[in-house]
């Protein structure tokens, strides 16, 4: 038996917390030889601790993701697999371009090196984006579409999956980058990302609350649940480098979903008095980094690969209610 020894960057954040406690339930991940291995320590870094847990698997590094030091604390030569989900969020990053670039490229090249050092080649999952795409987009972006991003984030997201094929070339990592479409729904509170829409659009009615939609009726979303989120990640690591060969970037596996289709979809499940809590005022801010987004990719590469698919949004959002709305409070 060879122990896997995990890193999860974002530890703290929605995903980051999700992940590690599947994980924690899975209680395996592959090696670099593709066997099933027991884990034996997964390590959260983030700028808070995160909190929920009491396994002893679990350990922590709270400072500043772009510390060298403290990522250092993180990764050594033991660290087989690693998950980097700590990003600056989109709307943040386009209002403060040195944050954006301190933490979503510069971090991640100190991160790959990290690992370049320990020379075990660990495997490296990355968490990118559909924002990479922008411009002139066809109905359906395939997988070898170029990407020409319209936003820092999109950008700096771009910059390291690069970085990430080109460390595996080499052989300082065995990376795996999957662009992720919008995570919906997301419990919790808005956050500075443009597509917190998205989920608030739904979440905040649920919750009996007001919620602005500041996008038109008819933009299209690429969509994935949180559940199979993860279960992506996860597979990806798994996946057969073979399979992947030289381009080590998969698009993730989503719904194309219209915003007047996921609010008809809450209409038809939760009913019209909490549909009648969303208000539409357009915010051009938004709306300027969201149309540069593709509203629906191919994702050939995913399906090859078998990552996981949601059925329809009508499931995601009944999933969505069964969790966090129909259930007690937790503590």
């Amino acid at each position: 038996m060879n122990p896997t020894k995990v890193v999860i960057t974002g530890g703290a954040g929605f995903l980051g917390r999700r992940l590690a406690r599947t994980l924690l339930e899975r209680g395996t991940l592959a090696d670099a030889a593709g066997r099933q291995q027991p884990i034996e320590r997964i390590t959260l870094v983030d700028v808070v601790a995160p909190s929920g847990f009491d396994d002893p698997r679990i350990d922590t590094v709270v400072g500043d993701i772009a510390d060298a030091a403290l990522l250092a604390r993180a990764v050594d030569a033991s660290t087989t697999s690693i998950f980097h989900l700590a990003a600056i969020v989109s709307g943040m990053a386009e209002a403060d371009f040195e944050l954006g670039m301190r933490v979503n490229v510069d971090a991640s090249r100190t991160l790959l090196d990290l690992c370049r050092a320990g020379g075990r080649m660990p495997r490296f999952v990355f968490a990118s984006s559909v924002a990479v795409y922008g411009g002139e987009l066809p109905a359906v972006v395939g997988d070898n579409l170029a990407v020409v991003p319209q936003t820092s984030y999109g950008t700096e997201k771009a910059i390291v999956e690069l970085l990430v094929n080109d460390y595996s070339r080499r052989g300082f990592v065995d990376g795996r980058v999957l662009r992720l479409p919008t995570i919906c729904v997301r419990p919790g509170r808005p956050n500075a990302a443009a597509s917190s829409f998205a989920s608030g659009i739904v979440r905040e009615p649920l919750n009996g609350e007001a919620a602005n939609c500041p996008v038109e009726a008819a933009t299209r979303l690429w969509l994935l649940s949180p559940a199979n989120a993860i279960a992506c990640l996860i597979a990806l690591h798994d996946a057969d480098a073979a399979a992947l060969g030289a381009n080590r970037i998969v698009n993730g596996p989503g719904l194309s979903v219209s915003v007047s289709e996921m609010i008809a979809a809450l209409e038809r499940i939760a009913g019209t008095d909490v549909v009648a809590r969303i208000t539409y005022d357009r915010d051009p801010r938004i709306a300027r980094l969201v149309d540069t987004w593709p509203g629906e990719l191919a994702a050939t590469r995913a399906d090859a690969l078998g990552l996981p698919r949601d059925d329809s949004f009508d499931a995601i959002l009944r999933s969505y209610i069964a969790e966090e709305i129909e259930p007690s409070p937790r503590s």
